[in-house]
């Protein structure tokens, strides 16, 4: 039996498991060789907070507050737009596309909070 479950591990390394060994007495281990990336985690945390953002925006909001948050933010993959050209190109008031955009950022925020990770 010993032998049957020595055999399973065979396959198996350790990332601890000495390499090669220096003449001065210091060892190379495999997680010495090994390069991670420490953004890595960072990066997955932001895509995953995008998504729930355009998922919230698709859910919370009404037609014309998801268009002004939509170009405001870039979300579109578009560069983000001035509220000035969202007037513009909407034909109505700089002030009124703040007044949107901040009635819009308020709801994405109870939205949010309500949002499981």
């Amino acid at each position: 039996m010993y032998f049957r479950s020595q055999r399973k591990l065979q396959g198996e390394v350790s990332l601890t498991d000495t390499l090669e060994a220096a003449g001065d007495g210091g060892t190379l281990s495999l997680m010495d060789v090994i390069a991670v990336d420490d953004h890595m985690l960072e990066d997955l945390d932001t895509r995953d907070a995008c998504v729930k953002v355009r998922r919230c925006v698709q859910t919370c909001l009404t037609p014309r507050e998801r268009m002004i948050i939509t170009m405001r933010y870039g979300l579109d993959d578009r560069p983000p737009r001035t509220q000035r050209e969202i007037a513009g190109q909407c034909g109505i008031s700089r002030s009124y596309v703040s007044r949107i955009e901040k009635k819009a950022l308020e709801k994405l925020q109870v939205g949010m909070e309500g949002w499981s990770p």
